[in-house]
């Protein structure tokens, strides 16, 4: 191995070493909340796309679970930005933490997929840019992934909360 390379490893060894940190830091967190919300729920930790992904589930209904997922999954957007906090306070690093409850978050990434391909396919046929509905940042990161799968471009505009995306003509 060159120097080069063994350097290489060992930058992504100490990456997957941070993120698995982040992933602790938050079961920990969230397993204090499940607790004082008597709420029961099993914490599931992975790494995806460089980035820490925790999941609460439960082997129930998963009603109970609902609670923190809120309308619109904003109790989740919420716990998600305390919990990045959380890890934030352990480690002083900011975190792209990402958090699913009952998997919400899951059955929505298959959703705004099928949006953004539709989008595309339907720009692809009219020649026309279409604007979507104004969305959070994690759906738009997840259209804007769909829509470049299909070939084509789009952007975000708009301020927060109305920001939302539009897909290009190629």
């Amino acid at each position: 191995m060159t120097e080069g390379t063994t350097s290489a490893a060992a930058e992504g060894a100490d990456t997957l070493s941070r993120l698995e940190q982040e992933g602790e830091i938050a079961a920990d967190y969230l397993e204090g909340l499940l607790d004082i919300a008597d709420l029961d729920g099993d914490i599931d930790m992975d790494v995806e796309a460089d980035r820490a992904a925790v999941s609460i589930i439960s082997d129930s209904s998963g009603r109970d679970l609902q609670k923190l997922v809120g309308r619109d999954g904003e109790v989740l957007e919420a716990l998600q930005e305390l919990t990045r906090l959380a890890v934030h306070r352990e480690t002083g690093d900011r975190s792209r933490l990402m958090l699913d409850i009952a998997g919400y978050r899951a059955k929505k990434r298959t959703e705004l997929s099928e949006l953004g391909a539709k989008a595309a396919a339907d720009v692809k046929n009219t020649g026309e840019p279409m604007k979507l509905n104004p969305m959070t940042p994690f759906e738009r990161k997840v259209v804007h992934d769909a829509v470049k799968a299909a070939g084509l471009r789009s952007e975000s505009e708009g301020e927060e909360p109305q920001r939302f995306v539009v897909v290009l003509p190629a």
